[in-house]
């Protein structure tokens, strides 16, 4: 049986981002400590006890805010679960919401690696985009959190934010590069509906959708100059140093998410938490409240999860995963690659960086031949 993956959500941020449209709340002491306790109740009777275990991530909102009860909550699921030695628990964190002293505790408390939500390197663009913390806030926290022991830490960089240049992105790659960042996530901003950006229909100051493809590829030359190698769609990084966690997503392997909007993958099935944190404090048992969501691994999500890696997808493993006849879409893949948008050699088919810009299209091109 393949490693279980965890994801913890954690509901608390200091401020809700304008472009943000993942579930979260403004961060409460008193509701921290319920939402800890109950958390770590779930954990006891959660599906899935005893599995190998060798990624755990607590992703939000703002994990940091929680301090020593993100330990309390790792030390539950060492009870119940059997985490690998080499087990790699990623904690998301705010340049402007860290300590020195905090970072530390939760170091020596088991947490190996640290993503930071930096977004941009111009104080400008992270006004825009309603970051409390300037850039170098931001490379200071880095620092920080190396001399607390991390030796593992990612930074995140938005694409296509208003008033983003080329110069902008060389800076930021430059300075984290220097600064001995293993890991960079690239997102092209995506205006959400019913966030603040859409409501101010921010997209009129943005690049438009051929700068910013631009700027996406020049982004992957310039992350491939400075030894950071694109591996997904969004992410780069030195070698050996990709995301174990998010990897589970694209390889389409197991995963258990637990508080209000996780989503899980265990045993064929999806599942997922509502948005509702009130619900999932007031809950005797929190696996009550889980919504299906379906079967999970059919061949459409899984050549969709795969293709986003740069390794791609075998023919084979479509075969022997789901007995499907494969010639069709080796003659389609051929027919796309010389296009550009994909390589092809007769068993792989992995996208190129035009083809992830339209990923989808070509995702559902191909499936059509299946």
């Amino acid at each position: 049986m393949e490693n279980l993956g965890i994801y913890i959500h954690i509901p608390f941020c200091i401020a809700k981002c304008p472009y943000c449209d993942f579930y979260s709340v403004t961060f409460q002491e008193q509701t921290a400590d319920d939402y800890c306790k109950q958390m770590i109740r779930a954990l006891s009777n959660a599906p899935g006890q005893g599995r190998k275990v060798d990624s755990v991530y607590f992703g939000g909102g703002t994990p940091v805010l929680l301090g020593e009860r993100l330990v309390y909550i790792l030390n539950a699921v060492r009870e119940h679960f059997d985490l690998t030695e080499d087990c790699e628990v990623t904690l998301e964190a705010n340049p402007a919401a860290m300590s020195f002293s905090q970072l530390r505790t939760l170091y020596q408390g088991g947490f190996n690696r640290i993503s930071m939500g930096v977004q941009s390197a111009s104080d400008t663009e992270l006004a825009r985009l309603g970051r409390l913390h300037s850039f170098e806030q931001a490379k200071q926290s880095v620092m920080m959190a190396q001399q607390a022991g991390f030796e593992n830490v990612s930074v995140d960089l938005m694409l296509g934010t208003p008033g983003q240049n080329e110069q902008s992105v060389d800076h930021f790659i430059q300075t984290f590069s220097d600064s001995g960042v293993q890991h960079i996530s690239g997102y092209l901003l995506k205006i959400e509906p019913g966030t603040p950006f859409a409501r101010q229909h921010i997209e009129k100051v943005c690049p438009d959708e051929e700068t910013s493809a631009d700027l996406y590829l020049h982004t992957i030359e310039q992350m491939e100059r400075h030894g950071f190698l694109q591996y997904e769609v969004s992410n780069f990084a030195k070698p050996g140093f990709e995301s174990r966690h998010n990897l589970k997503y694209w390889n389409c392997e197991e995963y258990l998410g637990i508080g209000p909007a996780a989503h899980s993958f265990l045993d064929g099935k999806r599942f997922y938490f509502e948005r509702d944190l009130k619900g999932f404090l007031q809950a005797e048992n929190v696996w009550e409240l889980t919504k299906s969501d379906g079967e999970g691994g059919d061949l459409f999500e899984y050549l969709m999860l795969r293709l986003r890696l740069v390794k791609g997808v075998k023919l084979s493993e479509l075969h022997d995963r789901f007995g499907e006849q494969t010639q069709p879409i080796a003659e389609r893949a051929a027919f796309l690659q010389k296009h550009g948008l994909l390589l092809f050699d007769g068993e792989r088919i992995s996208l190129t960086p035009k083809g992830f810009l339209i990923s989808n299209s070509i995702i559902v091109d191909l499936l059509e031949y299946c």
